[in-house]
C-alpha cells in the first residue's frame, strides 16, 4: 500500500484533473450552444433550396436538367467524404465515425477514395493505409460558406469530369446533447428523397410542394446555379452537423471525466483516512506497549 505522503500527491493530482475536465465541459457547453444556433440558421436556405430541387426533380427527362442529376450507368470510382475533428477528448466520436465509414465500403464494388475534413480522420485512415486524395484541417470554429466551398468544389469538378462516378458523405447527425448518429448520405449524383423524408430531417416542411415555377432569365440558368450550389451547401450543413455533436460529445464526455475524477478522489481520501487511521492506531499500541513494559 502506498503511504501517506504518496496518496496525499495522488488525491492533488486527481483533483487537478477534475478541475481541468470541469473547465473544458464548461467550454464545450458554450461552443455547443453556438454550433447549434449556426445549424439552425441555415435550414430556411436549405428549405427553400430544397424545394427547388423538389419540383425539378419531378420534371420529366430529370438526367438532362443538369449532369449532376445524371446516374452513371457503371460505377469504378466513388469519394467519401469523412468528416471528424481536429482535437480529441470528445470520447469515442471520432473512431466511431471512421469505423462507421470503413465498415460501410469494407466491401464495396468500386475503388474508394478518401476526402478528409477533421486533422482526427485523416490520421485514422491515414493509419489504416487508405487512399487519401485530399484533406482539409483546422477549419475556423465557426465557419462559414465560404470556408467550405472549396470542399464541395473539389467533389463536383472531379464528378464532372467523369473521375469519380459516385460521391458520398459521411458524418455525424446531431439530434440531440446526448445523441449523435453516424450517417452516410449520397451526394452525387444527388438523390431526391420523398418531401416526407426531408419534413422529418428539417421539420419545417408541413405539408407537399406542389408549386408552379417561372424560371426568370431561365430554366437552365437557375438549375445551373441552384444545383451545384445546393451541393455544396449539403457538406457544409454536414459540417456545421458534425461539429455541433463534436462539442456535444466533448461535453458529455469531460462531464464523465469529472464524475469519475471526483468519484476516484473521494476513493482515496477514505483509503487515506484508514491508512492514516492505521497508522495513528499503531503509534497508540507502541505508546501503551512500552508504557506496559515499563510498569
Amino acid at each position: 500500500m502506498a503511504n501517506a505522503r504518496e496518496m496525499r500527491i495522488r488525491i492533488k493530482s486527481v483533483k487537478n484533473i477534475a478541475q481541468i475536465t470541469r473547465a473544458m465541459q464548461a467550454v464545450s457547453a458554450s461552443n455547443v450552444r453556438k454550433a447549434m444556433q449556426a445549424m439552425m440558421h441555415t435550414r430556411p436556405y436549405s428549405q427553400k433550396a430544397w424545394q427547388v430541387l423538389t419540383h425539378l426533380s419531378q420534371q420529366p427527362g430529370r438526367a438532362s436538367l443538369h449532369p449532376l442529376l445524371s446516374e452513371r450507368t457503371q460505377v469504378k470510382k466513388v469519394i467519401a467524404i469523412v468528416i471528424t475533428g481536429d482535437r480529441g477528448l470528445a470520447g469515442a466520436y471520432n473512431t466511431n465515425i471512421v469505423r462507421y465509414a470503413m465498415n460501410y465500403f469494407e466491401n464495396f464494388s468500386a475503388e474508394v477514395l478518401y476526402v478528409t475534413v477533421g486533422r482526427k480522420g485523416r490520421d485514422l485512415l491515414a493509419r489504416r493505409r487508405k487512399n487519401i486524395v485530399a484533406e482539409f484541417s483546422h477549419l475556423p470554429p465557426a465557419p462559414n460558406f465560404t470556408d467550405v466551398a472549396p470542399i464541395g468544389r473539389i467533389v463536383v469538378d472531379d464528378f464532372l469530369k467523369e473521375e469519380v462516378d459516385e460521391v458520398y458523405l459521411v458524418y455525424t447527425d446531431f439530434i440531440n446533447m446526448v445523441k449523435q448518429n453516424a450517417t452516410i448520405k449520397k451526394l452525387l449524383p444527388l438523390e431526391i428523397e420523398t418531401t416526407e423524408q426531408r419534413v422529418q430531417d428539417f421539420e419545417v416542411i408541413k405539408e407537399k410542394i406542389h408549386a408552379t415555377y417561372i424560371y426568370e432569365p431561365g430554366e437552365s440558368e437557375i438549375i445551373d446555379e441552384i444545383v451545384p450550389r445546393f451541393t455544396a451547401l449539403q457538406v457544409y450543413q454536414a459540417i456545421l452537423e458534425s461539429l455541433a455533436s463534436e462539442h456535444a460529445a466533448r461535453m458529455v464526455a469531460m462531464k464523465n471525466a469529472t464524475d469519475s475524477a471526483i468519484e476516484l478522489s473521494a476513493a482515496l481520501q477514505l483509503e487515506y483516512n484508514k491508512a492514516r487511521q492505521q497508522t495513528i492506531t499503531n503509534e497508540m499500541l507502541d505508546i501503551a506497549g512500552g508504557a506496559e513494559a515499563l510498569g
